[in-house]
């Protein structure tokens, strides 16, 4: 043992102590590790460990392995050598080079992201399959922070007509218009105002070329606290994507002042899919009577979490979810009346698009797909999507042909067999394509 330990203290000297690294400093570590291992174990010393560590560390000491593979090039990364780099990375290059290139870096980050806003989901997607051709027209029925419709526009020389419910969408789509002279019609309305809207500007059935449909809200109006559509920003609930157009239209704050139990229990189930739609249902009630009414999002927030104290819940993404993310979204469409609206939106696809146009839709959860993809299927009963999973109700229509026949006419061929999710690149990139679901198809007849 006491050869060993002889070895151990003359290797050592090789590695002196630099006390400016602190508890980083090898010298100190190796002795530190030395000493402990000969003061405790001093019986059962391995001496065949002993000689491997110490071989080890005496290539380390004497730079065996530097001296085995010698470096050929000694540059940088940069290219540059280690005293040019020291120089460029000095403060006062660094504070020259801030203030000479204000303008540069301005022109990146500002001119190089329009979609500041709003990042529009699944992009290249929507481009290849809606496949933009200069001198057509082509209808983006959900305006946004006009991610898409920018893209359409820088695709093909074509024409654009913009819609959008929402009065801050509009304005955005007037700005798009003045960047694209005589290219781009804005329009300001609900589908279901879109057929006097087409009139007004001149547009007849069968005569665009291809619609886009990107459903739900952007990014814009979920990161406006005062719309009441965000569970992290406290803000009055609202939830209008008209944005107060429609004085009539109720709100969110007045859905959960005025309903009864049963119908937020409807609203909660149906639409949001909510496993303890019953208990917050009866919940807001009673805190209703005997509090208060339910007015801010944060107020909604504390009482679902009080109907789920033990669940924690996760997204696809396997990362922490509100409780409350299924009621607001039932909230949102229930305001909104977008399964009605979308339906309509569909049907008069159907009507406007020409022969062998092109429609894509972007759908954020399953209610919409399901509409989308039963209208594409030919699953519609007297202009609606079948809202029964069975197509008969009645067993002996099975036995008239022309009634099945009827009922599985679509004017739709689907471009997609398969519904289209986002990759894994682009969720990284934005988590809020997560749930995106993507269907495009052609009008035949």
């Amino acid at each position: 043992m006491t050869s060993q330990y002889k070895k151990f203290t003359k290797l050592l000297v090789k590695w002196p102590v630099d006390a400016s690294k602190g508890d980083r400093d090898l010298g100190k570590f190796i002795r530190d590790k030395v000493k402990a291992a000969f003061e405790t174990d001093k019986a059962n010393l391995d001496s065949e460990l002993c000689t491997r560590q110490y071989n080890s560390l005496t290539k380390l000491a004497d730079n065996y392995y530097r001296n085995k593979y010698k470096r050929t090039r000694h540059s940088t990364a940069t290219g540059l050598s280690e005293e040019e780099c020291q120089l460029i990375l000095s403060s006062e290059v660094l504070d020259y080079l801030k203030e000479e290139n204000k303008g540069f870096f301005k022109k990146i980050f500002i001119h190089t992201n329009p979609y500041k806003d709003h990042t529009p989901v699944m992009l290249n997607e929507v481009i290849k399959h809606l496949k933009p051709t200069n001198d057509e027209l082509y209808l983006d029925m959900t305006f946004g922070a006009g991610g898409h419709s920018r893209k359409i526009l820088e695709s093909a020389n074509c024409r654009l007509l913009t819609l959008d419910r929402d009065p801050v969408a509009f304005e955005k789509a007037k700005k798009l218009a003045e960047e694209f002279p005589n290219r781009v019609t804005p329009l300001l309305g609900k589908f279901s105002e879109l057929p006097s809207l087409l009139k007004g500007a001149g547009i007849k059935q069968s005569s665009i070329d291809g619609i886009l449909f990107d459903f739900g809200c952007s990014s814009m109006q979920l990161d406006t606290k005062e719309r009441g559509f965000s569970i992290s920003k406290n803000g009055y609930l609202d939830m209008r994507m008209d944005a107060g157009r429609d004085p009539d239209q109720i709100t969110a704050r007045e859905v959960l002042a005025t309903a009864n139990e049963h119908e937020l229990y409807k609203i909660f189930k149906i639409y949001g899919e909510e496993k303890k739609a019953a208990k917050i249902a009866q919940t807001i009630i009673q805190a209703r009577y005997m509090i208060k009414n339910i007015e801010t999002t944060h107020e909604l927030v504390d009482v679902v979490d009080s109907c789920c104290p033990d669940e924690f819940r996760l997204d696809k993404l396997q990362r922490p979810q509100s409780n409350a993310t299924k009621v607001f979204q039932a909230l949102r469409i229930f305001v909104n009346n977008e399964l009605n609206e979308l339906n309509y939106g569909m049907v008069l696809a159907k009507y406007y698009l020409k022969l062998n146009g092109r429609l894509v839709t972007v759908c954020f959860h399953s209610l919409e797909d399901t509409i989308v993809k039963r209208h594409i299927a030919g699953n519609v009963i007297n202009e609606t999507a079948n809202p029964v999973p069975l197509r008969y109700l009645n067993p002996m229509l099975v036995q008239d042909q022309d009634t099945i026949n009827q009922f599985l006419d679509s004017p739709w061929k689907a471009i997609n067999k398969h519904v289209e999710v986002p990759t894994d690149e682009e969720v990284d990139r934005n988590p809020r394509s997560r749930s995106a679901r993507l269907r495009a198809a052609i009008k035949i007849k």
